[in-house]
């Protein structure tokens, strides 16, 4: 399955992946960006893609990032649906106690590329009942 990809900017990297078996490539900012603590921020990839036909992309967080310095990715993850065919933008969360600066050619971002299933909506009133029925959030226990 081939991903077609056009740069837009001069700066733009294109995503790899780290190491092979890897699920997500690494997607690289072309901005020079300060975020201020409690800050959200869109970051530009200079990148657009034409995704294959039945499928997504999802934007993820990089692990580093969150651990090292409590930045991520605000919608996460974020979809790009596959008819879109404008540039890539990673919205970026600061929640850190200090600024964070992105850097032109940082490792911002994850882009994992999924199969989507579309769906026939049927209403109804009634479900197949199960075990666990309507029990939600913290139904299970904590151990």
């Amino acid at each position: 399955m081939k991903l077609k990809i056009r740069k837009i900017h001069d700066l733009a990297i294109l995503p790899s992946y780290a190491h092979p078996g890897d699920a997500g490539m690494d997607l690289c900012s072309v901005d020079d960006v300060n975020i201020a603590a409690g800050d959200a921020t869109l970051i530009h990839t200079g990148l657009a893609i034409e995704l294959p036909p039945g499928t997504e992309a999802q934007i993820r967080p990089r692990s580093g990032l969150a651990l090292k310095h409590s930045v991520t990715v605000l919608n996460t993850p974020g979809t790009i649906d596959e008819g879109y065919r404008g540039e890539i933008g990673v919205i970026l969360i600061n929640h850190g106690k200090h600024a964070f600066k992105v850097v032109k050619r940082m490792k911002i971002a994850q882009m994992v590329i999924k199969p989507v299933l579309q769906v026939e909506i049927e209403e109804t009133d009634e479900f197949t009942q199960t075990l666990r029925g309507q029990q939600g959030f913290g139904s299970t226990g904590i151990l």
